[in-house]
């Protein structure tokens, strides 16, 4: 079965940078996207890139975090840069066909001060 495989959360000081990645099988998926969720918050999108290339991102995330796709559109990237103790939480890969939608197990990401 489709298998979304992330990598990359830890432990970073507010400032610093984490390169998260996730894996997909080679499926057509339309759209790929990051999404967050802190304790006791909602889940949230993060950022979200579409099968011909338009990108969204969370307004708090503008200028510092960075989704990008590969050439094969299955492998799934988010760069975040000059990072928030706000930023805080657990990052799920999201993808989907036209049909069919599945999620990553999350991988967590800490800021500290």
């Amino acid at each position: 079965q489709v298998q979304l495989v992330e990598s990359g959360g830890g432990l970073v000081q507010a400032g610093g940078s984490l390169r998260l990645s996730c894996a997909a099988p080679s499926l057509n998926f339309r759209t790929m996207a990051w999404y967050r969720q802190a304790p006791g918050k909602e889940r949230e999108l993060v950022a979200r890139i579409r099968e011909r290339g338009l990108i969204e991102y969370l307004d708090s995330v503008k200028g510092r975090f960075t989704i990008s796709r590969d050439n094969t559109k299955t492998t799934l990237t988010l760069q975040m840069t000059s990072l928030k103790p706000e930023d805080t939480a657990i990052y799920y890969c999201f993808a989907n066909t036209w049909t069919t939608i599945y999620w990553g197990q999350g991988t967590q990401v800490t800021v500290s001060s």
